[in-house]
């Protein structure tokens, strides 16, 4: 799978002090609060705001101007300032550095290295080089570039904000899906009104899938409004047995959210990479099972890295698609875990169930 990540090591990011992480296919990573989940899902964004930028260099450094502007910059600005990114602090860390080897599907055949140097003016440093498996290290030029384009056929998806005011409860101009979905599903309507539109296969497979979740769910009502200059539609759906148009704001939390989910895994065109963090809030337990299926089918296409806390979750997956989150000595570790290791347990527990017992070490760690 292009843009797929075979292996990331990273060095000095948050409470990742080092880590080295064999990814698959498929990867669902667990841990107690604290363990580091959440800073190894802003690793990914932040990469994937750096690919955004897409910075025109020429030579082997490249000064990321934290001033504001850029991607990266608001994303390190948002997030407390360089500083706030080095493991326990500048004193301790002096830089990131960051290791990324694609996918063996991938044509790129290079592990490419990052560094992160902060500097006194809320700046980072950012220097760059490649090294081909035949020996010979490249600065920039295509290597670089041909990374580039696979980070930004990454996706972080985050679909906690699903307030009364959150962008996917408002209306979008019809326009605004040639970038596929949002990473927030601010886009969801009109997306879904192309999928109608265009994809009409992928869209009933949507429909189906939040059907199986909502029981009185029919269809979208994906009724374009002429506001002002722009045309706009509102995430609208119809209630079985009813003509009456039900709004946004009749959906529950969970129920908006699993709509998000469904639109982004069983979307036409996804993402190479897709990573999901805490998709099981508000979910019910069967929601739950309905979810996981949609990861695993997904993962047949794309490369899935799903972050959860969620006992339930894990129960529909293998213990080798685990990666348990824990600190040791007072940073994060990522360890793969290995059938062998548990096969006497598995003929009694699920995977959840070993969580809940401690057996998989991914409880809380007091320091």
């Amino acid at each position: 799978m292009n843009g797929a990540i075979q292996r990331l090591t990273i060095k000095g990011f948050k409470s990742i002090r080092d880590a080295e992480i064999e990814l698959k296919n498929l990867n669902v990573i667990i841990g107690a609060n604290g363990s580091g989940k959440s800073n190894l899902i802003q690793v990914f964004r932040m990469l994937k705001a750096l690919a955004k930028d897409r910075p025109d260099v020429s030579k082997n450094t490249f000064m990321i101007d934290s001033s504001g502007g850029a991607q990266l910059a608001d994303y390190i600005l948002t997030n407390g300032g360089a500083n706030s990114f080095l493991h326990n602090g500048a004193k301790i860390t002096s830089e990131i550095v960051m290791q990324i080897r694609l996918s063996a599907s991938s044509e790129d055949n290079r592990e490419h290295y990052f560094t992160f140097t902060p500097r006194v003016d809320e700046r980072f440093m950012f220097h760059y080089h490649a090294n081909c498996l035949s020996g010979k290290r490249e600065d920039f030029g295509t290597p670089f570039y041909s990374l580039f384009d696979a980070l930004s056929r990454w996706m972080v998806y985050h679909f906690h904000d699903t307030s009364a005011m959150s962008p996917m409860r408002r209306a979008e101009i019809v326009e605004d899906y040639h970038d596929g979905l949002r990473h927030d599903a601010s886009n969801i309507a009109p997306f879904l009104l192309y999928l109608k539109n265009e994809k009409h296969e992928r869209y009933k497979r949507i429909v189906n899938a939040v059907r199986l979740v909502i029981p009185f769910f029919d269809d979208f009502r994906l009724d374009v409004l002429k506001l002002g200059e722009a045309q706009k539609v509102k995430l609208s759906w119809q209630q079985k047995g009813s003509d009456y148009p039900m709004q946004p704001y009749h959906l529950s939390d969970g129920s908006l959210r699993f709509i998000c989910l469904a639109t982004a895994l069983l979307q036409p065109d996804p993402p190479s990479t897709i990573i999901i963090d805490e998709p099981e809030l508000g979910l019910h337990p069967l929601a739950i099972a309905i979810l996981a299926e949609l990861i695993h089918c997904a993962a047949t296409r794309i490369q899935v890295i799903a972050a959860t806390q969620s006992p339930a979750l894990i129960d529909h997956f293998a213990i080798d698609d685990i990666i348990v989150a824990n600190r040791k000595e007072g940073a994060s570790t990522f360890t793969r875990l290995i059938r062998q290791d548990f096969s006497v347990w598995l003929e009694n527990y699920s995977v959840g169930e070993l969580w809940k017992k401690n057996v998989i070490d991914g409880g809380p760690v007091y320091e």
